[in-house]
């Protein structure tokens, strides 16, 4: 039976809480990892709220530095726009940028119930937890 708990490590990329502006999470160091899968969950969406979010990537941690990452290095579509209440999307990162993060979208409304979580796999050195 394989392991995955020893195979794999969460990082929060947007800690839990209710937006009412588009966000930066943290950069997320994929170093020493050879895959990454961005999970994002919502909860509720108040007065018509249209949010959506994108994946940037960088070499560096300068907030400047980042960039939206392109189609062909992500696995999945991040929606843009009018996200679902409680509902879970998920897209996986292909790219060989050292740096991944997830950039939420405000197109109007009044706010949302949000978080992510990057879940890394494929260790350089395992295990992991």
């Amino acid at each position: 039976m394989r392991d995955t708990f020893h195979n794999l490590k969460a990082v929060a990329a947007i800690a839990p809480a209710v937006k009412a502006d588009a966000e930066n999470g943290g950069a997320i160091d994929l170093r020493g990892f050879n895959s990454a899968l961005i999970v994002v969950h919502t909860g509720a969406v108040v007065s018509d709220g249209d949010f959506g979010f994108k994946l940037q990537h960088s070499d560096t941690t300068d907030n400047g530095d980042f960039e939206d990452v392109p189609a062909g290095e992500m696995l999945g579509e991040a929606p843009d726009a009018e996200m679902d209440a409680t509902s879970v999307y998920t897209v996986g990162y292909v790219g060989g940028r050292r740096y991944v993060r997830v950039a939420t979208i405000d197109n109007g409304g009044t706010s949302v119930a949000i978080g992510a979580v990057a879940i890394l796999g494929h260790p350089a050195v395992a295990p992991v937890a």
